[in-house]
């Protein structure tokens, strides 16, 4: 799409149309092309709303998220997992609990809203922090880079807090005091606590013939079988060209003059003020104020003084004269000495007095100091730069008919064929490929063999084209690359399909009356027995396997089963007793489980009020537009899939 941008706009025919569109905006406005209709949004409900803007944002941070963890995902991953359709349910839960909470008249004050903001950036790592690293004060423009960067603005954040903080607060008050009844956790602790005696043997594998190798004959019919498993998707050998900035930094030099020039730019907010640590005590009035002064030339403890007047004192430490909020105040602290203490001042906000613990004097910026930052800084513009104009190059070849490895070659990219790769990224062994973004993937996988990509952007410096060197089609692997390990594979089954006819033969025994130890012995085995064996404690028995301990827990006292048990293979069992947890130890769980079922019961109350908020406000959705804005051709997905329902429990389309 750069690619078609850059060669449209030298074509004069885009002169004259963008010629026209300016008349036409001139004649007849252009206000109205930025009015949303009800049906551009995603979701609608009440006086709140979910933009296709609003939605991709939403799905570009939980993408971000599975990227981070090695999952790369496409828009049309997604799609077809289901994913979009869940994320447009889970909004219209949130955005309708939103809104009838806004319609109780549960609003936070900006007050409170900007305390909370406050608070939540402080609390970030001091390199992401929204503060002026000389005057402490909030920077905004910061705060919206940080913001930008993680694909919000001020405006979507500080909505989204205050539902937060609203719902925060609602929920409180719904919660404050709230204790399920003793019933309930004394249930939980009957059921978690009583105790059940296995008694159990394994079969023992010598008891049963051992399968043949398989013939090929047999293979491919287990292949066949488990097809879906082990047929191998379509993988891709891509031709990548890479524009990066990062790669050339250590290429490029940086002018010393350029370097000095930027200091010289920059050394007014390089340089490290004088800051000095004070402690204020507000007086409530002159003659108070006359008397804390004094006793604290007499070197009273600060604290012990406010107190005697009901107040508190307000510890400012290391900090600018900027950053102290009273201007008067700031001007008398930073004329005093150190250890000086102020006359009463009349500030901004009411009388107080200060005294100065500590002055640490201003610091001016140093060239050698400041250097590395200013070369890392003015290496990566450089590079970024030159990356661009690395493109610029390499477009020129491209329009000029050239291939995309001559146009590389040309511009001196990177040029890196891959391994066959998934439209996931990962090669044949899982192993994610290095480089290959979700925009790459999905440009690669949209191509023919052969095909090739225009320029794509990746932000930073970073561009990629991509070649479809060659499609290799989803098929079944042949038999002979993977016989050794299918075979060992059916060997494996085979035996496992003996041991439980073994093992229901057995039991059909002890059904029938004979005794388990007899039945045991006769197979060459050995009754195991595990007394008080119960929901609490199946923990320590986790080497029992899944299938058993949940077999035993179904079980009915004296009833005979069969299950499955890692190691051994199969297990003969019988649930020999059952009986109730110790009076002593019941007790004593249901209250350690109170404060965990009032939390259940908070949160089903929570969902429950989502459902109900949903259904009295009946939202409405628009998933055609939640795909489109993901970027996902919805003509082609309808094609394929005859038409898309809309979410389950949604309000009327758009």
């Amino acid at each position: 799409m750069l690619a078609g941008f850059r060669s449209f706009a030298k074509s004069p025919f885009a002169v004259i149309l963008f010629g026209l569109l300016i008349v036409s905006f001139a004649v007849f406005g252009i206000s109205d092309v930025f009015k949303q209709t009800p049906s551009s949004k995603v979701i609608v409900v009440g006086s709140r709303s979910v933009t296709p803007e609003d939605f991709k944002g939403r799905f570009d941070t939980y993408r971000r998220q599975m990227e981070a963890q090695g999952q790369a995902l496409t828009p049309d991953d997604a799609v077809a997992r289901g994913i979009d359709r869940q994320m447009v349910q889970e909004l219209s839960l949130q955005e309708s609990m939103a809104e009838l909470i806004g319609k109780m008249g549960v609003r936070p004050s900006e007050a409170l809203v900007a305390e909370t903001l406050h608070k939540q950036m402080s609390q970030l790592p001091a390199g992401q922090r929204p503060f002026d690293p000389v005057t402490g004060k909030f920077d905004k423009d910061a705060y919206q880079r940080l913001l930008a960067e993680n694909n919000l603005t001020p405006t979507r954040f500080e909505a989204s807090l205050r539902d937060d903080i609203a719902q925060s607060q609602f929920y409180a008050s719904v919660a404050n005091g709230l204790r399920t009844p003793r019933i309930y956790s004394a249930l939980q602790a009957v059921y978690g606590l009583e105790g059940r005696d296995l008694a159990a043997f394994a079969i023992n594998p010598a008891s049963v013939a051992q399968p043949a190798p398989p013939t090929d004959a047999q293979l491919q019919a287990f292949m066949t079988e488990n097809a879906a498993r082990l047929t191998r998707p379509e993988t891709r050998v891509l031709q990548v060209v890479r524009f990066s900035a990062k790669a050339l930094e250590p290429t490029v030099t940086v002018d010393p003059a350029e370097v000095q020039k930027t200091f010289d730019f920059r050394k007014d907010t390089l340089a490290q003020p004088e800051t000095r640590s004070v402690v204020q005590i507000v007086a409530p009035d002159a003659k108070a104020g006359a008397a804390i002064a004094e006793r604290l030339r007499k070197g009273e403890d600060a604290a012990a003084v406010a107190k005697a007047y009901g107040k508190t004192p307000v510890a400012i430490v290391d900090k600018p004269k900027t950053a102290l909020p009273d201007r008067k105040v700031a001007d008398a602290a930073f004329a005093l000495a150190e250890g000086q203490v102020s006359a009463p001042i009349a500030g901004e906000l009411g009388l107080s007095v200060v005294k100065v613990l500590k002055v640490t004097p201003a610091k001016a910026a140093s060239l050698e100091t400041a250097r590395p930052q200013i070369l890392a800084d003015l290496r990566a513009q450089n590079a970024q730069a030159k990356a661009y104009d690395q493109t610029q190059t390499y477009q020129d070849a491209r329009d000029a008919g050239a291939s995309i490895p001559a146009a590389a070659a040309k511009a001196g990219a990177v040029i890196v064929t891959s391994a066959p790769i998934t439209a996931q990224g990962a090669d044949l062994a899982g192993q994610p490929a290095a480089g290959l973004t979700p925009d790459v993937l999905k440009t690669a996988f949209a191509l023919p063999a052969g095909g090739e990509s225009d320029l794509i952007e990746a932000g930073k410096g970073e561009y990629y084209a991509v070649r479809v060197e060659k499609v290799i089609a989803a098929a079944l692997p042949p038999l002979a690359e993977i016989k050794v390990p299918l075979s060992q594979q059916w060997m494996l089954n085979e035996m496992v399909k003996r041991l439980k006819a073994k093992a229901d033969e057995l039991a059909a025994r002890v059904r029938k009356g004979e005794s388990l130890d007899s039945v045991a012995a006769a197979a060459g085995s050995k009754v195991q027995k595990i007394a008080g064996l119960s929901r609490e404690n199946a923990q320590q028995y986790q080497g029992l396997g899944r299938d058993l301990l949940v077999a035993s827990f179904n079980a009915k006292p004296g009833e005979v089963f069969t299950a499955r048990a890692p190691q051994v293979g199969y297990v003969v069992a019988r649930i020999e007793a059952v009986h109730a947890g110790q009076p002593v130890d019941i007790a004593r769980a249901t209250e350690s489980l109170r404060p965990q079922t009032s939390m259940a019961y908070m949160r089903d109350i929570g969902q429950a009020s989502r459902e109900a908020a949903f259904d009295k406000l009946k939202p409405k959705t628009n998933l055609t537009l939640a795909r489109q804005a993901l970027g996902v051709d919805t003509d082609a997905l309808a094609k394929t899939t005859k038409g898309a329902a809309a979410p389950a429990k949604s309000g009327s389309a758009q």
